[in-house]
């Protein structure tokens, strides 16, 4: 089982713990290593916000900016196939490459985030 949570910008990860038998989350995206556990959901969503909170106070505290899990610009490495097919499709769009792309990631992110786990 896998499933996420957002609060104040940041998302974590949560998974199940067989071995334990709780759930356990950690931030995803960061380097940073901020992660709780609970033995339900409620309690989960208390701890992941709590080491939330903790680690935004402790950065500011520390005078270091809490790590963000992206800044808005993506560099790819692409097949010149691909980047002219991209290309094309976004002039035939009617929109500037970045602004398809844009698009179609956050669709195909989005559709991720809805499939089940398996």
């Amino acid at each position: 089982m896998s499933s996420t949570m957002t609060y104040k910008g940041q998302t974590a990860r949560i998974e199940f713990d067989d071995r334990d038998n709780i759930l356990v989350g950690r931030l995803a995206g960061i380097s940073d290593v901020v992660s709780f556990h609970a033995d339900n959901v409620a309690d989960l969503r208390s701890a992941f916000e709590e080491a939330v909170d903790d680690y935004l106070e402790t950065c500011a505290r520390l005078g270091k900016a809490a790590q963000q899990p992206a800044s808005g610009k993506l560099m790819l490495r692409v097949s010149p196939e691909v980047h002219s097919a991209a290309l094309t499709a976004a002039e035939l769009a009617g929109t500037s490459l970045n602004q398809w792309a844009a698009k179609v990631l956050g669709e195909a992110a989005q559709a991720a985030r809805s499939v089940p786990p398996s």
